[in-house]
């Protein structure tokens, strides 16, 4: 924990002054000290103006995200006990897409369509929570089967939209939203979408303990006197909030969820005491990583979902071959 909370502040010192305009490790340090100590100038005006105005906000959107999605895939993987089981379980992130589509269509407003984005998401999973109600078998398969049905079918109404859209302006903006990316992040968006995402964080965090029931069956559950399946819906429904807020911040970004807290978990065990801690940090230096590469190593950004998907899926290939050949 301790190594990567240091790899996480020097990561983030390192982002601020990486770009087309470099600033050195120790003017990151004194500019952003400054209000608070009152260090003598020696900076230029200009450097000051592009780290507050431009790259603080992008690099705490980036933490805030990749801690996000990190914690969220953590959760879903312990409720459905499923190390596979990734953040858009229960057709978060569809739902979300199709949210800020129809806003896109709409010609809303950035915030328009952020509030759009996250009103899709909670309505997907309302629906997917609502259908194993509505068959009378409230189990966890069903559960994730229902997620499969909305995701599938939040899949298909995303489709004509992209069909009815206009092919000069709203498709380029949709599909872009599709791919993630930071580079429109202003401080109003972290003040918006922050508050429900830390708020969020710090409930599951101080509920870690509980979820570790969750690897019970709901009778064992009972019989030490816990509630797993009013358990169980609390923690979906704040890793909900979490993955939602988090793509009306970036837009859709996969991998996250999946692969880091599978990592975490080789790393520190299934016990989510620890667990959860150690995701939101790595989540967060993963994240941070990903955008200041997809900034710095092009003239054109790269869209985030492309570079998670290129170094993610490579080193979950290699996790399942490490785990497998631990198992033999």
């Amino acid at each position: 924990m301790l190594l990567f909370l240091f790899l996480l502040a020097a990561m983030t010192v390192f982002s601020i002054g990486s770009g087309r305009f470099d600033i050195g490790p120790g003017d990151v340090v004194k500019i952003l000290c400054h209000p608070l100590l009152g260090i003598e100038r020696t900076w230029s005006e200009q450097a000051e103006n592009v780290i507050f105005s431009l790259r603080l906000p992008r690099v705490l959107a980036a933490v805030m995200i990749g801690a996000a999605l990190s914690l969220s895939g953590a959760a879903y993987q312990s409720v459905f006990k499923n190390p596979l089981v990734a953040p858009d379980m229960l057709g978060v992130s569809s739902g979300a897409c199709v949210g800020a589509s129809v806003c896109i269509l709409l010609g809303l407003s950035q915030l328009g369509i952020q509030v759009g984005a996250f009103c899709g998401g909670l309505l997907a999973v309302s629906v997917a929570v609502m259908i194993p109600r509505i068959v009378g078998r409230n189990t966890v398969v069903m559960l994730v089967l229902a997620g499969i049905i909305v995701g599938g079918f939040m899949s298909s109404l995303l489709g004509i939209i992209k069909y009815v859209a206009d092919t000069e302006t709203e498709l380029p903006i949709i599909t872009y939203w599709q791919l993630g990316s930071l580079t429109s992040v202003m401080w109003g968006n972290l003040l918006y979408n922050g508050l429900p995402i830390i708020a969020c964080a710090m409930i599951m965090l101080f509920l870690r303990w509980r979820m570790n029931i969750l690897m019970l069956s709901d009778e064992e559950a009972h019989m030490l006197g816990h509630n797993a399946v009013l358990i169980r819906y609390a923690v979906i429904f704040c890793a909900t909030v979490l993955t939602a807020s988090s793509v009306c911040i970036s837009g859709t970004v996969g991998w996250i969820g999946l692969v880091v807290p599978h990592f975490a978990r080789m790393l520190v065990g299934p016990n989510n005491q620890r667990l959860l801690p150690l995701a939101v940090v790595m989540g967060a230096l993963f994240l941070l990583v990903v955008d200041t590469l997809s900034r710095t190593t092009m003239n054109a950004e790269i869209p985030l979902s492309i570079l998670t998907g290129l170094i993610g899926a490579p080193f979950y290939f290699y996790l399942l071959i490490r785990q497998r050949m631990a198992v033999v």
